[in-house]
């Protein structure tokens, strides 16, 4: 699976870890930066990643930031992207059975690498249950983008 991933400063030693993570496991990673800790602005690397993802770029999208609330708020802002900001297992597993999530955010601030890897697992192995009223739901969602 490619998986496009982007983060700012504050994320930047969870992303490499990750990102390394999933190349292990045959990903091919797709690095929309930021690249070091000069602070820098979360909108710019999430807005690139959710484009890549929403283009067909990329199968699936990880972004990151302390909180996640940043980077998942942007990555939303693009027409076609649903992206979930995580911080268990359970939700992992059911934003990707009822939401059919293409993105997911992470607070390196929030969660601990392992914790981390756990959940980038889960949520990439989970399929979209496709069952008819969690299918209805997502096209209402998607329908108030306009």
């Amino acid at each position: 699976m490619k998986i496009a991933i982007g983060c700012d400063h504050g994320a930047l030693d969870l992303k490499n870890a990750l990102a390394a993570h999933l190349e292990q496991q045959g990903h091919q990673i797709a690095d929309f930066g930021t690249y070091g800790q000069s602070s820098c602005d979360y909108p710019d690397y999430a807005q690139a990643a959710a484009e890549a993802v929403a283009r067909g770029e990329c199968d699936r999208g990880i972004v990151l930031c302390t909180t996640g609330i940043g980077v998942s708020i942007a990555a939303n802002k693009v027409r076609g992207i649903r992206c979930a900001l995580l911080s268990d297992l359970m939700s992992a597993r059911l934003t990707r059975e009822h939401n059919d999530t293409n993105m997911m955010a992470l607070g390196a601030g929030v969660v601990g690498p392992m914790l981390a890897l756990q959940i980038a697992d889960v949520w990439l192995s989970t399929p979209f249950s496709g069952e008819p009223r969690h299918q209805r739901r997502i096209d209402k969602v998607m329908a108030i983008e306009g």
